[in-house]
């Protein structure tokens, strides 16, 4: 894509959804680091089912270590992996309570040390909560960079960094949330909605497909 079609991809994005925001539940930056954490291979629905009831008991990394190890797997065992991401949760509040007084810090370099949070959760939680220009790239956004031709990289992190030098001023803050919504429902990854994707004039995909399959809704 040329700067230009980059732009109007992106203000077509916008324009179709104004205020794009994360589909995971939370009251502040402590519980947007376990959601993001407990989202690794599981879906927003499954993620916010879990942790309504959790995030009414625990505000803080103290509670959740008040909760305990055995209380949080009660909470969260409906999601994936919930054994592992319930000690990386533990380990990470406990961390945060020692090391950061129980505060969230700001930084990537500082977040990637706590258990369980990699690049990509670190990006959301400088993105949602801090209001930085960062490009969390999970499948979807893998997906519609490479598909797109937006950002191709055979890595998810050659197409951050893709996106990093390509996205223009204007959309970098919704940048991530744009993509990963337009991936999520539209340009889906066994069939791409193409029939209904406000860039598909844009888009250099070249198996589209522009007629809606019948006996779908």
């Amino acid at each position: 894509m040329t700067k230009d079609q980059i732009f109007e991809f992106f203000r077509l994005l916008a324009e179709d959804n104004p205020d794009p925001q994360t589909e995971l539940e939370y009251g502040n930056a402590y519980q947007l680091v376990v959601a993001v954490a407990l989202s690794a291979q599981a879906t927003d629905v499954g993620v916010n089912k879990a942790t309504r009831a959790l995030f009414a008991k625990v505000q803080t990394p103290q509670q959740m270590l008040d909760l305990g190890e055995e209380g949080l797997r009660e909470h969260i065992k409906t999601i994936g992996l919930f054994n592992s991401k319930a000690k990386n949760v533990i380990a990470l509040s406990q961390l945060l309570v020692d090391e950061y007084g129980g505060e969230v810090p700001d930084s990537r370099e500082e977040l990637v040390k706590l258990p369980g949070v990699g690049r990509k959760t670190a990006n959301v939680v400088l993105n949602c909560w801090f209001g930085q220009e960062t490009f969390a790239v999970d499948t979807h956004i893998f997906r519609v960079g490479n598909r797109t031709g937006l950002a191709k990289g055979k890595t998810p992190e050659q197409v951050e960094a893709k996106l990093e030098k390509r996205v223009p001023a204007p959309f970098r803050l919704g940048a991530h949330h744009w993509l990963i919504l337009h991936g999520r429902y539209v340009c889906k990854a066994r069939t791409p909605e193409c029939w209904r994707c406000p860039v598909v004039d844009l888009c250099g995909f070249r198996k589209k497909v522009l007629e809606k399959p019948k006996g779908r809704v």
